[in-house]
């Protein structure tokens, strides 16, 4: 395969029904044959632009028709940089500023503010249009010139921009390639054992690569995907009805969202039987949650996913179909296939049995770097140091191990890694010890490097601080214990479903 429109494509020509439900959202549904259709008119609009291979943003809210204006860019011989109605109007400029795009295609509740970003002082190129993606699908089809687009096509070509956060206070835009992405897609559809008859279950917001769990495999098999809305995270037992009543059996999300579910006590009211393959990651998941889903759903599969978005979604697997001590960590287990993990230690060599090192990643699944940042490119993507050719691996910033069978452990961010009173300190050992309680669902601990104090949030049923304090230094020493501990209803979290850390150390410093 060359290109990813092929999963499409393959999946039209060979479906027994065209217009079987393809992604289902709030607002509607869109079937294969109508997003083929919407897909080809969007692209013809674009390529009639004689715009080729640059950037289009796509700033509309998380929908069916986003996913198809994602593929019009695509048959066009763009590349999509995905932004939705949820992003604050800076950070939009910021990317906007990056990316300088020459086309916005935007939808009804998007339109006014994306105008508003390219008006006067506004940081987008002079030059810079914008369609409403009604008027692009609505568009006649022009075969003759997507096929020509097509020619010339190549699998290293960029696929999309996705933006993460960046030390610098900026965002970081990562691009992937078409090869990249089919290379992840080919190991996790096997991973997951996905079919035409899996039924998605969407977390994440379509503006990150998390989405890439759902969207593909749903081209590739001819499967299906519900958006799930947002605010039934925020009520779980009407989170595991919305599952139950679609059928879905497949659900890929951060693990601090199944822990959020399990720690409310909605699965000793309701079950999500439905559910055959739970796969989880981004995050350390708590144990006792965990083990509570498994025990409620001891016939689905347990998938533990992990990788960067600079290594294109996910890079490594582990089956975790038993339980765990409280005391044990869930392994991030082994490599994709053509991929490798490379445990580098300080000295640049690789660490020895047993000893922990920096995860970093080569193979094909590797990303083309940073958009327009060629200096962040070459500190991050760099020359193997075990290698006497050229070979590129991305160091992920992650410390990892391995155990006694070969299986990788990730044990921390380097940078959640601090040194506090001469005693190296790893933040997520005090997150687990504190989420042991029985009384604590969740707790995410940050350090205040002004200060020097660490501070731990929690979610707790009645459960007061002097009580997680005692809990605490019942089983941490003296040089762990958080300085300062404050109960949350509810733990923010980042667009991506993640504890939202920044945001945690800007209250403390608001106290």
């Amino acid at each position: 395969m060359i290109n990813v429109l092929e999963y499409l494509e393959n999946t039209i020509n060979n479906i027994a029904d065209p217009e079987k439900k393809a992604f289902v959202g709030d607002d509607g549904a869109l079937s294969f044959k109508q997003l083929h259709t919407a897909a080809l008119s969007c692209g013809s609009y674009i390529a009639e632009q004689n715009i080729k291979r640059k950037p289009i943003v796509v700033h509309m809210k998380k929908s069916p028709e986003m996913i198809a204006a994602f593929l019009g860019v695509v048959y066009s011989g763009n590349y999509y940089v995905p932004l939705d109605n949820e992003i604050p109007a800076f950070r939009i400029q910021m990317i906007l500023e990056t990316v300088n795009p020459e086309l916005i295609i935007c939808d009804e509740t998007t339109a006014r503010p994306t105008q508003a970003s390219i008006g006067d002082g506004a940081p987008a190129a002079p030059q810079t249009t914008t369609i409403d993606f009604n008027q692009a699908k609505a568009h006649k089809i022009d075969e003759q010139k997507l096929q020509k687009v097509r020619k010339t096509a190549i699998d290293t070509d960029p696929l999309y921009v996705v933006f993460t956060s960046g030390s610098t206070g900026r965002p970081k835009g990562v691009v992937a390639s078409h090869r990249s992405v089919i290379d992840y897609i080919e190991n996790l559809t096997e991973v997951l054992k996905t079919d035409e008859n899996t039924v998605f279950g969407n977390q994440s917001p379509l503006y990150l690569d998390a989405c890439l769990k759902e969207i593909y495999p749903t081209l590739k098999h001819g499967a299906t995907t519900h958006i799930i809305p947002q605010q039934l995270f925020m009520f779980p037992i009407k989170l595991i009805e919305y599952i139950t009543e679609n059928k879905i059996n497949t659900v890929c999300w951060v693990a601090s969202a199944f822990s959020l579910v399990s720690g409310l006590g909605a699965l000793e009211k309701s079950l999500p039987y439905t559910l055959k393959t739970i796969a989880f990651g981004s995050e350390v998941f708590p144990i006792k949650h965990y083990n509570n889903w498994r025990t409620k759903l001891p016939e689905a599969r347990f998938v533990h996913l992990y990788g960067p978005t600079e290594a294109t979604g996910m890079s490594t697997y582990y089956i975790a179909n038993s339980p765990y001590a409280e005391d044990e960590s869930i392994p991030i287990g082994y490599p994709f296939k053509n991929t490798e993990i490379v445990l580098l230690g300080e000295d640049g060599k690789t660490a020895s049995d047993g000893n922990s090192g920096e995860i970093c990643i080569r193979g094909a699944g590797l990303s083309l770097g940073y958009f327009a940042d060629e200096e962040k490119t070459r500190a991050a993507f760099i020359q193997n140091p075990l290698s006497e050719f050229p070979d590129i691996i991305y160091k992920t910033g992650d410390l990892g191990r391995k155990g006694k069978n070969g299986e990788l452990y990730y044990i921390s961010r380097k940078d959640h890694q601090i040194k506090h009173m001469g005693y190296r300190i790893e933040l997520a050992e005090i997150e687990l010890m504190a989420a042991r309680h029985e009384k604590i669902s969740l707790a995410c601990a940050v350090f205040d490097d002004t200060e020097s104090r660490i501070i731990l949030y929690y979610m707790g049923k009645e459960f007061k601080k002097s009580e997680v304090k005692a809990h605490l230094k019942k089983n941490l020493p003296r040089y762990m214990l958080p300085h300062a501990i404050y109960e949350l209803e509810e733990i923010p979290r980042t667009p991506g479903g993640k504890l939202d850390r920044v945001k945690l150390l800007e209250m403390h410093r608001e106290h």
